[in-house]
């Protein structure tokens, strides 16, 4: 396996791992059970049991938030990994070394959010979420700029759609603001569209490794 296909390939990894820890994580919890609309995923991750935050008092007990955590840095980990392995495969430009740089922030935040849990260091791990949202939400919007990347330029529609929509969440969340799916599920709206965007470069990756080996 080359370099750019390897890094796509981690990319393809990071979300299905984040999405099942949520799944998985949040399956362990009885008292309260876990919901999607009024938990943060944050809440997966803390390592404590009781009344947490004081904005939007919720009853928080994950029994498994070593496993969460150690999902969330691995998230990081292979966002990362897929950043580095694939930047000779995403081309050159300004708006491609942005996009990469924004993402590798994200990728941090992750990882930071995993080592800061909520309950243990609340700073740090509000620096996370922001990275992960603001950086993360950035990054695609960027990457639609891209014009000269063959994996980036014939994206740039679902680059804004998913930038758009991670945005969106990002200020309803913050806001308070759930539209009918709760204040957790708009924050799963702020978070997965950057999941999402990397499932979809990694796939162009690899349809173009494959491209130039039957060429």
């Amino acid at each position: 396996m080359d370099r750019d296909r390897l890094g796509a390939a981690c990319w393809l990894l990071a979300t299905p791992l984040f999405l099942a820890a949520n799944v998985v994580v949040g399956s362990a919890w009885r008292q309260p059970p876990f919901s999607w609309a009024t938990h943060n995923i944050s809440d997966l991750g803390n390592v404590t049991c009781g009344l947490w935050d004081s904005t939007r008092p919720r009853p928080v007990c994950s029994p498994w938030h070593d496993a969460m955590n150690g999902a969330m840095a691995a998230t990081g980990v292979l966002l990362a990994l897929g950043v580095l392995l694939t930047w000779p495969a995403l081309g050159r430009g300004v708006a491609v070394t942005a996009a990469r740089l924004l993402t590798l922030a994200a990728a941090g935040g992750y990882a930071l959010a995993a080592a800061a849990p909520a309950d243990v260091d609340e700073n740090r791990h509000f620096l996370a979420a922001l990275l992960i949202f603001v950086a993360g939400n950035l990054a695609m919007p960027v990457a639609a700029l891209a014009g000269r990347s063959p994996a980036l330029r014939g994206m740039r529609a679902a680059s804004l759609v998913l930038g758009a929509a991670g945005v969106a969440g990002v200020v309803l969340f913050l806001g308070q603001v759930d539209v009918g799916i709760g204040v957790g599920g708009m924050e799963r709206v702020a978070v997965f569209p950057l999941l999402v965007w990397t499932v979809l470069v990694g796939l162009r990756v690899v349809r173009g490794g494959r491209t130039r080996c039957l060429s």
